[in-house]
């Protein structure tokens, strides 16, 4: 009896040895899965953090971009020589105009003028205009900051041509019509997005590169009275004979337009006689 205990037990105990082995295989094999399906989760917890990375400072790297806009008014005494120095500095800063108008009346003359000067040389050119000889009547210079659009629009333009890229390459791979429209429908608004992006940088970096100032110079005059040159009086009487004989036929012909209108009336005139006629005999 002693014999069959101890064989249960012996029986036992081996066969608890063989299931270790395959408990811990079990176990390990579920780590090694979890492993491959979160392998960046359970990396991230374990690595070191990592090192923190150097301050950027983004206005040394974007360069800015700034619109300038001006307006001067300038009053002189010799509109003609004030001109001439303008067009020197416009040639001296290599600017242009971009409109000219010419006011000439009985008060005063004066130049609108519309100058691009490259925004280099912008400030420059204002101190030359005020050292002009004339009175400087109003100024107002004004400075916008267009940096966030340009990196707006430019980060929009990139993302539209990465998209174009992505939309050839399954054009390549297209195999039925269906998906071949379909792509080339994306396409084509993709380039027509990218060419109004592209449209819209190249204005902006326009109004940057070239400030634009509205300058006006102008020149007042001595009021004088220049009566309007009046005919003759005999060439008067003449026309005014002329007029009232053309206007003496024109109502004659206006009467005579009406003719239909005279029989009708002389018609009822005759017939009411007529009838008033036989009361009268009547009575």
């Amino acid at each position: 009896m002693k014999k069959v205990i101890q064989l249960i037990i012996l029986t036992v105990i081996i066969t608890s040895c063989h299931q270790e082995p395959s408990l811990k295989g079990y176990n390990g094999a579920d780590s090694f899965m979890e492993e491959e399906i979160a392998p960046i989760t359970r990396q991230a917890s374990v690595a070191p953090p990592p090192p923190p990375a150097p301050p950027i400072t983004t206005k040394e790297i974007i360069k800015k971009k700034i619109i300038k806009d001006g307006r001067i008014g300038v009053k002189v005494s010799d509109l003609k020589s004030a001109k001439v120095r303008v067009d020197s500095l416009v040639e001296n800063h290599k600017a242009y105009y971009s409109n000219e108008k010419l006011n000439n009346t009985d008060w005063e003359s004066s130049y609108n003028l519309t100058i691009r000067i490259p925004s280099s040389t912008f400030e420059g050119f204002i101190t030359a205009i005020e050292r002009t000889k004339g009175e400087i009547l109003y100024k107002e210079i004004d400075a916008r900051d267009v940096t966030d659009q340009f990196i707006d629009l430019e980060t929009r333009l990139q993302n539209k041509r990465a998209y174009l890229k992505r939309y050839q390459d399954l054009l390549k791979k297209a195999q039925t019509i269906k998906e071949i429209l379909a792509i080339e429908e994306k396409i084509r608004r993709l380039e027509e997005e990218i060419e109004s992006t592209t449209g819209r940088l190249k204005y902006l970096g326009d109004l940057v590169d070239y400030s634009t100032l509205r300058l006006n110079i102008r020149k007042q005059k001595e009021f004088k009275y220049n009566p309007a040159q009046r005919d003759k009086f005999s060439e008067r009487i003449k026309q005014s004979l002329s007029k009232g004989w053309f206007g003496f036929i024109d109502f004659l012909l206006l009467l005579t337009k009406f003719w239909p209108f005279w029989i009708i009336g002389l018609l009822i005139i005759y017939f009411y006689r007529k009838i008033k006629r036989k009361k009268a005999l009547t009575k």
